[in-house]
C-alpha cells in the first residue's frame, strides 16, 4: 500500500491541489475562514508531497503553470485591492493623476471612466479615501490592463493576472539560474513556484509582489554575472513596482565598492525620478509622503511585536499608541538596515540575499501591518538560503485571514499569537544554527 501511494504520490498531490485551487478560485468567500484553513492546509500538504517526489523539474514547472492558469478567470476572493488597480489604470487613461486626486474626491465630478461607480464601491472606503501608493511602473501595468479591458472588469483582471503569471515564470527562470550559480539544488525554487501562498496571493489575489520580485531577481542575477549597470536598471524597475527593495540598497555598497556604487545608486535613483516625471506636480511629494506615513501610523493588521507594544501602551497610557510607535518603526528599520550594510559582510551576492532576507524579516516583525502577501518576498529569498522558517510562515500567515470572517472586521489575537509563536521559534532556532546575527567582522 505504501509503495502504491509513493508511486502515485505526485498525481494524488497534483489532483488535490487542483481541486483546492478551483474551490478557492470559484466557489469561496473570504468569510469562510475554516473552509479556507482546511483547503489551504490541504494545498500545503500537497506542496510537501510534491517536493518529496522524484519527478523531473520540467514536470514541476508545468504543474506550477497549470495551477496558475486554473485561476485565470477567477475573481479574487481574499482581496479587493485589484479594484483600485483598475481604477488607477482608468484614471491615468482619463488624464487623472492618481497621486493627486483621491477616488472619493473625483467620484462625483464630471470626469468619468468605465465602471467608475462600481470600482469605487468595491475598492472600499479605506482605499477610496487615500491617494494611490503604487509606484509608476505598477501604474503602467494598471493602465495596460484598463486599456485592454476597456469596459470589461473581467478582461482587465485577466490582463493583470497574465502579467503576474509571466512574472512568476520569469522568477522561476532566473531564480533557477541563481541556484545553479550558487551550486545549490535547483529544485529549491519550487518552494516558491509551487507554494500555495504564492499562487493564491499573486495569481489568485492579483498582488504585484511577484512582478517586483521578478525585476529584483533579474537584478541579482546580473550582479552575479558582473553586469552591475544592467542590474541597477532592473533593481530600479523593482523599486518602481513596490518600494520594499529600497531597504536593500545599502547592502550593495560593500559588494560594489565606493566608485561603482556611486554610479549604481545614481542609475537607480535617476530612473525612479524619471518614472515619476509624468506624474510630477506641486503636490506629488507631499501627497505620496502622506500616504506612506499613514502606513506606519494609521494602519494595523497582523502585527507581532507591535501588538505587544500596543497592549503595553493601552495599560500605561490608556490609548492606542500607534502614532508614537509608527514614528519609531522607520528609525528602527534604518538601524537594522545599517547594521547589515555596514557591520555585516556583503562581499558576495549570496551574502547579500541572506542579509536581505533577515532585514525584511525583522522589518515585518516590527511592522504595524503584515498582510499575507508580504511573506511571499521571504519565500523567494529563502529559496536561495538554508532557512526554512519562510516556508513555515507561508503556512501560518493564513491564520490572519480569520479577521475577515467577522463583521465588523475583528482579529483573533490567539491565532495571531500562535502564528508568531511558531514563526519566532523556528526563526530563532535557525538564526542560532546559522549564526547570522553573531557574525561580525573581527576587525571591528
Amino acid at each position: 500500500m505504501n509503495a502504491f501511494l509513493f508511486k502515485y504520490q505526485f498525481y494524488f498531490a497534483t489532483v488535490c491541489c487542483i481541486v483546492v485551487y478551483f474551490i478557492l478560485g470559484y466557489l469561496f468567500d473570504r468569510e469562510q475562514f475554516y473552509l479556507l484553513l482546511l483547503l489551504y492546509s490541504a494545498a500545503f500538504i500537497g506542496l510537501i508531497a510534491l517536493m518529496n517526489t522524484e519527478e523531473y523539474e520540467k514536470t514541476f514547472f508545468k504543474v506550477g503553470v497549470l495551477f496558475r492558469i486554473l485561476l485565470l478567470f477567477s475573481t479574487p476572493a481574499l482581496s479587493q485591492d485589484f479594484y483600485r488597480f483598475i481604477w488607477d489604470g482608468h484614471a491615468i487613461l482619463s488624464g487623472i493623476n492618481p497621486y493627486q486626486y483621491k477616488p472619493e474626491v473625483i467620484i462625483n465630478t464630471i470626469i468619468s471612466f468605465p465602471n467608475a461607480d462600481y470600482l469605487y464601491d468595491k475598492m472600499g472606503s479605506l482605499s477610496a479615501s487615500h491617494f494611490s501608493n503604487y509606484p509608476p511602473i505598477n501604474q503602467l501595468f494598471f493602465a495596460i490592463a484598463a486599456f485592454i479591458g476597456g469596459k470589461s472588469i473581467i478582461i482587465s483582471t485577466i490582463v493583470l493576472r497574465m502579467i503576474i503569471i509571466l512574472a512568476d515564470i520569469g522568477v522561476y527562470h532566473y531564480g533557477r539560474k541563481i541556484l545553479v550559480h550558487f551550486n545549490k539544488n535547483t529544485e529549491n525554487i519550487f518552494w516558491y513556484f509551487l507554494n500555495p501562498l504564492v499562487i493564491l496571493e499573486l495569481t489568485g489575489n492579483l498582488h504585484f509582489e511577484g512582478v517586483m520580485l521578478f525585476f529584483l531577481v533579474v537584478g541579482f542575477y546580473y550582479l552575479l554575472t558582473k553586469k552591475w549597470i544592467i542590474a541597477a536598471v532592473f533593481i530600479a524597475l523593482s523599486i518602481s513596482v513596490k518600494l520594499l527593495p529600497l531597504l536593500l540598497l545599502p547592502l550593495f555598497l560593500n559588494y560594489l565598492g565606493y566608485i561603482k556604487s556611486v554610479l549604481f545608486y545614481t542609475i537607480i535613483i535617476g530612473l525612479n525620478v524619471l518614472f515619476f516625471l509624468p506624474f510630477l506636480n506641486s503636490t506629488l511629494i507631499a501627497n505620496y509622503a502622506e500616504t506612506i506615513s499613514l502606513w506606519f501610523t494609521n494602519f494595523e493588521f497582523n502585527g507581532s511585536i507591535y501588538y505587544v507594544a500596543r497592549e503595553i501602551g493601552f495599560n500605561v497610557k490608556g490609548y492606542n499608541i500607534i502614532h508614537t510607535i509608527g514614528k519609531i518603526t522607520p528609525i528602527l528599520t534604518i538601524v537594522i538596515v545599517l547594521f547589515f550594510a555596514l557591520i555585516k559582510k556583503n562581499k558576495s551576492v549570496d551574502s547579500i540575499i541572506t542579509n536581505a532576507l533577515v532585514i525584511i524579516t525583522l522589518y515585518l516583525f516590527i511592522s504595524t501591518t503584515v498582510h499575507p502577501w508580504y511573506v511571499v518576498n521571504l519565500v523567494l529569498l529563502g529559496a536561495f538560503t538554508n532557512f526554512k522558517y519562510t516556508i513555515v510562515w507561508s503556512f501560518t500567515i493564513i491564520f490572519s485571514y480569520y479577521a475577515y470572517s467577522n463583521f465588523p472586521f475583528k482579529e483573533n489575537l490567539f491565532l495571531i499569537a500562535l502564528e508568531y509563536l511558531i514563526v519566532f521559534s523556528v526563526f530563532i532556532y535557525e538564526i542560532k544554527k546559522h549564526r547570522i546575527l553573531s557574525r561580525v567582522p573581527k576587525t571591528l
